[in-house]
């Protein structure tokens, strides 16, 4: 399902692995081939030595070259081939996640770095991005969704995919509706409630769900602006509970020092000065989801005592463009784009921890 255009690159920057040619024209002679200038990356396939095999998308593109017959690369692959920024391939620990492959039934031989499944496949399922066969979007969420280990993971993978507008709550919900045999279609299910497209890392969705689940608390708002009474954006909170005015903030690493410290400082005071409660949650928090839950509870206490005179609100001026679903931002083009969708971006350079690959 790969094709074998002429050496180096497409969007992605990659180097497409090829065949020997013994004229030395599409690809290495076969002498040239057990020379170091050029690395096998599976049986009959080269890239030139000097390629960083370690490089996500070559990885992904190297995999998916072994496909000889039917199937396409799937799971976090596919949607980090499809502009899914938070699927960086990553494990926990730092190594490299396997590549999935779908063969639909085709038998492939098990490679490392590579993982195969040979559920079916239908042929609606398959997209060609810059020459690379792959799963749709959704069919990947789907995948990555019923073989997540937790139900928290699965979330995770849909709120992530939602933020890169691959997918919408909508869109995965009937694609579940129509596989309704599939293995680990449950969980996938009440993933999809539990989701939220507004969210924009995957710790915030971990926030989340100490926030509902360990603590007890109402659903938050994810990402609402918030304005002055007077129209002015004082800031987007991570959560919201707009009931007792609580603002959850995650703060990164990168939140810790510098300016990135002196705005955020700036911003919590704005909070604060309108008369709403912020709890400020780090990396370390999330490690003990009963301790957290603990301070979640008692900022929600706080927020509850405090004067009901709000100096704050989430009516929105008329000029204010909204942003908070797949469909709101796959609508923006341009300038406006680049404009509405800044502070989402934004948060790429503060967050720096990826879905974890865990299917």
């Amino acid at each position: 399902m790969l094709r074998d255009p002429p050496l180096p690159v497409g969007d992605h920057q990659v180097v497409w692995p090829v065949r020997r040619d013994v004229t030395g024209v599409a690809g290495p002679t076969p002498e040239q081939a057990r020379r170091p200038g050029w690395r096998q990356t599976s049986r009959g396939l080269y890239v030139p030595g000097s390629v960083d095999g370690d490089r996500v998308e070559q990885r992904i593109v190297e995999a998916g070259a072994i496909i000889r017959g039917y199937g396409a690369v799937s799971g976090w692959a596919s949607l980090r081939w499809q502009g899914g920024y938070w699927f960086p391939g990553v494990r926990s620990d730092g190594t490299a996640a396997p590549v999935d492959l779908v063969t639909g039934g085709h038998a492939l031989r098990p490679r490392d770095g590579i993982r195969i499944s040979e559920e079916r496949l239908s042929p609606t399922d398959l997209v060609a991005v810059d020459g690379l066969c792959v799963t749709s979007a959704v069919r990947s969420v789907c995948f990555m969704m019923r073989y997540a280990r937790t139900l928290d993971a699965a979330v995770q993978v849909l709120d992530m995919a939602a933020y890169s507008d691959l997918v919408s709550l909508d869109e995965i919900a009937a694609y579940a509706l129509d596989h309704p045999g599939w293995t680990g279609i449950p969980r996938c299910r009440e993933a999809i409630v539990r989701a939220d497209e507004n969210s924009w890392s995957p710790m915030e969705s971990a926030a989340r769900s100490v926030w509902t689940d360990a603590a007890g608390l109402p659903r938050p708002l994810c990402n609402v602006p918030v304005f002055d009474v007077d129209g002015r954006h004082a800031g987007t909170p991570d959560l919201l509970d707009p009931a007792v005015g609580l603002v959850l903030e995650y703060d990164g690493a990168l939140h810790l020092a510098g300016s990135q410290r002196a705005r955020d400082v700036r911003r919590d005071e704005a909070y604060r000065s309108l008369g709403l409660e912020v709890l400020i949650v780090v990396a370390s928090d999330l490690t003990n989801r009963h301790r957290l839950a603990e301070r979640m509870i008692a900022a929600h206490d706080r927020a509850a005592r405090l004067p009901r005179t709000p100096e704050w609100t989430l009516n929105r001026p008329a000029w204010w463009v909204s942003t908070d679903t797949v469909l709101q931002r796959r609508a923006l083009v341009g300038l406006d784009r680049d404009r509405w969708l800044r502070l989402r971006l934004r948060t790429r350079l503060t967050h720096t921890q990826g879905i974890v690959p865990n299917v």
